[in-house]
């Protein structure tokens, strides 16, 4: 694989990764999950316990393990066709995968905002004056 494919399959592969990890650790569907393992890392009697339950709340702890399936699933390497292109490759796909859910997580805090602020403005405009 050339070095130019390599590059779009890291910004492409990148997308299902953070879609995976963001909507596991922050969206409603597996909020009884979260809620849980939030519990469970909080109050499990030993270290193991408490850290394994964390990984299920963190996106960013949690798209390490969807990277390792999705290199499994790909046999996805960057730059060297053997062990340490896997690393390579893995390491780069959290990078870029964390950056993506960074840059949806000040898109959704914008939004979120600017929906407060309409609302805000809106039941000011209600108000007898």
């Amino acid at each position: 694989m050339t070095i130019s494919l390599q590059i779009i399959w890291l910004f492409i592969l990148a997308i299902p990764i953070a879609c995976i990890a963001w909507t596991v650790t922050h969206e409603e569907v597996f909020r009884e999950l979260k809620d849980y393992c939030v519990n469970r890392s909080a109050r499990g009697k030993t270290l193991l316990e408490r850290k394994f339950f964390y990984l299920f709340t963190c996106e960013y702890c949690f798209s390490h393990y969807i990277t390792i399936i999705f290199l499994f699933i790909t046999d996805y390497t960057l730059l060297m066709s053997d062990w340490r292109g896997y690393i390579i490759a893995g390491f780069s796909l959290v990078w870029i995968a964390n950056f993506y859910m960074s840059l949806f997580g000040l898109i959704r805090q914008d939004i979120k905002k600017e929906k407060t602020e309409n609302k805000i403005l809106e039941k000011e405009e209600k108000k007898p004056k």
